[in-house]
């Protein structure tokens, strides 16, 4: 019997009518393949655990993507990770022996001990140089100062960013100014596409 977790089931229920068969279907083969396996949430995502982690399944807006944690020791190639990243229907899935082969090879390789290090991630970028003139521009608004206080240094860097890349003065003068409106509207820099 496999061991299910009901969160996983309102995972499933909750994804888009695209998604659920696909969720449905590597469910199945993994439990098919490695009955052992005990379904988890991990990072807000379904996971499947044996002697470790194992694999991992998440639906997005337009797609959904199943990976194995020993991604590069179990699928290997250049970009391991890519492999079955756009699944968008149950066929974008590998074939059910190979699919098999694969969840066997990862279980031998927790049977094993085997630990993958990960790289460690890169340190952020400094905060980004106000450059004066836009310092005196938030100056004289107060909301648009606590605003751009506020804002991650991110957001930050991509208004500054934007600024410094302007060519003309002139051009640096209107940016500033829709960033100043925009900033006191609690907007980041690409508002528009988010």
């Amino acid at each position: 019997m496999p061991k299910t977790d009901p969160r996983v089931d309102a995972y499933i229920d909750k994804a888009a009518d695209f998604a659920r068969p696909i969720l449905v279907e590597i469910r199945a083969r993994v439990h098919a393949a490695c009955p052992d396996c005990e379904e988890t949430m991990k990072w807000s995502s379904p996971s499947f655990q044996y002697n470790g982690m194992l694999c991992g399944m998440e639906a997005f807006k337009a797609h959904c993507m199943f990976g194995f944690w020993k991604a590069e020791l179990v699928v290997g190639g250049s970009n391991p990770h890519a492999r079955y990243r756009y699944l968008k229907s149950v066929a974008d899935l590998p074939g059910k022996k190979e699919m098999a082969a694969l969840i066997h090879k990862a279980m031998a390789l927790n049977d094993q001990g085997v630990v993958v290090t990960r790289a460690p991630r890169e340190k952020k970028a400094p905060a980004a140089r106000v450059p004066a003139d836009l310092v005196a521009a938030l100056q004289k608004s107060k909301k648009a100062k606590n605003a751009f206080e506020e804002f991650s240094p991110s957001h930050k860097r991509e208004y500054v960013e934007w600024i410094t890349e302007a060519k003309r003065e002139e051009t640096r003068q209107q940016r500033i100014q829709t960033a100043v409106k925009w900033i006191a509207e609690g907007k980041s820099r690409n508002w528009k596409y988010l």
